[in-house]
């Protein structure tokens, strides 16, 4: 009598492979594309909002009923001929899932109701009744975005402008918002990052400290002259080595390590 066979473990050559763990999503709170290694992880709810703006396509529409930015709302053949979805309740909708996860810029949110191929007289109608009860404020928007970004990545005017100016804010309104960053103010926050840096940055050659220093603060949009007399006096401070350095260090030099660009040549 053959023996009985033995229940399988689980373990040893008959396992079956483990299941693949999907990575988590970390947050990205501020919209820059650079993701926050502190923030906590995206629920799935909060990842079903983010994907909201993306563009969607035959294969979406076709995984099951109406895709969500089809303004004519057909479902797929066979599916009972429902109406058609209204194009106003729809491109409300994508302005709320947005919204939902961070405030939105009204040229963020008209993108994204192109992508979704919401016709431009309904955005327009939409996106003007947000801009009437406050939903759409980018004045808001860029005051914030320059407080957060300031205080919270140390970026200078230039570097804020920029961004601001990516999210399609007006640059009268970036210009206003960019008034409450005060001269002071950006030369204390330079000045803090130059500081952090170098204590990180252990025994290197005088002329390595400086050029790192100066470069970290260009790409971060600080003048060239304000990076300059920062460093230096930084350096003064640190050891007698690096404080010789910094007295014959010439300013118009810096065109050497700044190109026309504001980054550094070399290394940093």
């Amino acid at each position: 009598m053959a023996g009985r066979r033995r229940a399988r473990t689980g373990r040893g050559w008959d396992a079956a492979p483990p299941r693949a763990r999907k990575a988590p999503v970390r947050a990205d709170p501020t919209g820059s594309g650079e993701l926050d290694v502190d923030a906590p992880l995206w629920t799935g709810e909060e990842e079903r909002y983010r994907r909201a703006d993306k563009p969607t396509g035959d294969a979406a529409a076709g995984a099951g009923g109406p895709a969500l930015g089809d303004p004519a709302g057909n479902v797929a053949a066979g599916g009972g001929g429902a109406a058609p979805a209204d194009p106003t309740e729809v491109a409300r909708e994508i302005c709320l899932r947005l919204l939902a996860v961070r405030p939105r810029t009204r040229a963020e949110l008209a993108t994204a109701l192109r992508r979704r191929r919401i016709a431009e007289d309904v955005a327009a109608e939409v996106l003007d009744r947000y801009d009437e009860v406050g939903l759409i404020d980018d004045a808001a928007f860029a005051r914030a975005w320059v407080t957060s970004r300031h205080h919270g990545r140390g970026l200078a005017r230039r570097a804020l402008a920029g961004e601001l100016r990516q999210r399609g804010v007006d640059g009268q309104v970036v210009g206003a918002a960019l008034e409450e960053l005060d001269p002071a103010t950006e030369a204390t926050t330079a000045r803090a990052l130059a500081e952090r840096k170098l204590r990180g940055m252990g025994r290197a050659a005088p002329e390595v400290v400086f050029r790192r220093l100066v470069g970290m603060l260009a790409r971060k949009g600080y003048p060239a002259g304000l990076a300059v007399s920062v460093v230096k006096d930084v350096l003064a401070e640190r050891d007698t080595e690096l404080a010789a350095f910094a007295e014959i260090i010439d300013p118009d030099a810096l065109t050497d390590l700044i190109g026309e660009t504001g980054e550094p040549a070399g290394e940093v």
